[in-house]
């Protein structure tokens, strides 16, 4: 019943927020802000972009205090506004401004500095080539399916929660979540073979 608990502590949190309660905002913000950055990063591919955009989340959470009703968990909530930051930024074309960052150092970098255990010079150059192909492909999923893809696979939400922050229906999470599995399976069903 880990889960009822944070969704209790969250909610509990946010409403004691909605009174005026500034340390609650820290806690929340102390304890949310690592998954929402990560779940932005993986829809912008920026990093210094998706801490900004983070920023207006958690902007956006605070001015929503005096509005806000526990009807859904907390997290629930917190990914619908992070979903509608960076689903209108891509569809503002903020992002063609940070491009460069993305053919450069950027995402190639991050790559290169995760430990491994002692892997060849060729295995671990096979396994960044794959992470990036993967990661590349993700990427190039229409903005809604990669929403869907990242907060089903990496922030490990239901369907039920997944309607809630793109808001749309069930069925329709899952639809995306088809035609996004689909495309993966496709581009890169020649990864299945290799070991």
């Amino acid at each position: 019943m880990m889960a009822v608990a944070t969704f209790e502590h969250d909610a509990e949190l946010m409403l004691r927020v909605r009174d005026g309660d500034a340390q609650s905002f820290s806690l929340l913000l102390a304890k949310h802000r690592g998954p929402v950055i990560h779940f932005l990063y993986r829809m912008i591919q920026n990093q210094a972009v998706a801490e900004e955009l983070a920023q207006e989340v958690f902007l956006r959470v605070y001015r929503s205090r005096a509005s806000y009703e526990p009807t859904a968990k907390f997290t629930t909530w917190l990914f619908r506004i992070a979903s509608h930051v960076a689903l209108n930024h891509i569809r503002d074309g903020k992002h063609e401004r940070h491009q460069e960052s993305l053919d450069g150092e950027g995402t190639e970098g991050i790559g290169r500095q995760v430990a491994s255990r002692a892997p060849t010079v060729e295995q671990e150059m096979v396994r960044e080539s794959r992470l990036a192909e993967v990661r590349r492909t993700v990427e190039s999923l229409p903005a809604k399916q990669r929403a869907a893809v990242l907060m089903h696979k990496y922030q490990e939400m239901d369907y039920a929660q997944i309607a809630a922050a793109l808001e749309c229906s069930e069925s329709a999470v899952k639809s995306l979540l088809f035609r996004a599995y689909e495309t993966l399976r496709a581009k890169l069903a020649h990864l299945a073979g290799r070991g």
